[in-house]
This record gives structure tokens, C-alpha cells and sequence, in this order.
């Protein structure tokens, strides 16, 4: 069967597709051709980002490691699979994926900041996507609870959970050696 008629009996959006979609301040996203869409974030949501990113920024840039976004960046996993990640990370190694418009693959790190909107959707949709797409670490951080969870891959090359913090830890990967986080700073 060709490319296009595996896609057409796939159903559901392209990127293609998803680049018509009028910019109306929400989050839109496809997961297998299913276009989803969010609300924009709260304050709490972008406080607990906005200090994330300033600590992983950091440290990424003083070590030259490679590079850090916040949403809205269009990563394109494939042609039906299109999310926005609340902060991703790329390493040198992974620069490569990076265009103008979009990254093209999976970053090293993804994070998301669940609300009650999001929940179902960074919790298990999402998890299994990047589970299935070459993402080393998926933090999953719910700042109204006070709770952090870290996914990273297993030896069996699986996306499997290591740590999960409530209200306070010390959240460390091997993505960024020698960077400790207090996670009761960015709460």
C-alpha cells in the first residue's frame, strides 16, 4: 500500500492540515490525526514555567549543551503527531532537529504542566506518544498539587517512571550534570 493511501485510511489531520487552523490563543496538538485543543495556561502554570525555564536556560547556555524552548514550538513527531510542549530540551546532539518553523523529532527532554484541563491528555496520551518517539525524559509537573513526576528510558529502552516529588525534592538527570533543582523554588 503507498504512503498516501496508508494515510488517507489512517484518517484524521496532517501537519499539513494543522497549519490551517486559525491562531485563537489556545493550544492545538494532533495526536494519530486527532486534533486537540487546550485552553491557555494560568498564571500558576506559567509562574512554576517561568521559573523552570530561567534555572534550565541557564545552566544549559553556561554549558553549552544545547538548546531550551517554551510553547509554543510546533514538535512534529510525525505527520499526524504535532505537539506543543510546555519546554523542551535539545542537546547538541539533537540540534539538528531544529528548523526554522519547528523541531523536526523528538527533543531529549520534554516538559509539561498539567492543569485539570490537561491532565488526561500529558498523563497518558502524551506519555505514550513520546514513549513511542525517542524522548529520553518526560517531567510532568502539576504546580496546584505541588507534584512532579520523571520518566526516562530504561535500559530496554523503555519510557518508564523514576521519581516522583510532593511539595519538595532535589530533581536531577543526567541531561544537565552537576544541576540540582529545588522544586519547593518553583512552586
Amino acid at each position: 500500500m503507498s504512503l498516501a493511501k496508508e494515510e488517507a485510511a489512517a484518517g484524521g489531520l496532517t501537519y499539513e492540515e494543522y497549519l490551517l487552523i486559525p491562531d485563537d490563543g489556545r493550544r492545538h496538538e494532533l495526536i494519530g490525526g486527532e486534533h486537540y485543543v487546550t485552553p491557555a495556561p494560568t498564571t500558576v502554570h506559567q509562574r512554576f514555567l517561568g521559573r523552570l525555564y530561567r534555572i534550565l536556560s541557564a545552566f544549559v547556555y553556561e554549558h553549552n549543551l544545547g538548546e531550551i524552548f517554551f510553547a509554543p514550538v510546533d514538535v512534529v513527531l510525525s505527520r499526524r503527531d504535532v505537539v506543543q510542549p510546555d519546554l523542551i530540551f535539545l542537546s547538541q546532539a539533537r540540534l539538528g532537529r531544529l528548523t526554522r518553523e519547528n523541531v523536526q523529532g523528538a527533543p531529549d527532554l520534554v516538559v509539561e504542566v498539567i492543569s485539570e484541563a490537561s491532565r488526561r491528555l500529558d498523563r497518558k496520551l502524551k506519555r505514550a506518544l513520546y514513549a513511542n518517539h525517542d524522548v529520553l525524559e518526560y517531567w510532568i509537573a502539576d504546580p496546584e498539587l505541588k507534584i512532579c513526576e520523571v520518566y526516562r528510558r530504561d535500559e530496554e529502552n523503555r519510557l518508564v517512571k523514576v521519581a516522583e516529588y510532593e511539595d519538595a525534592g532535589t530533581l536531577t538527570s543526567s541531561l544537565f550534570p552537576g544541576l540540582a533543582i529545588d522544586l519547593t523554588s518553583l512552586w
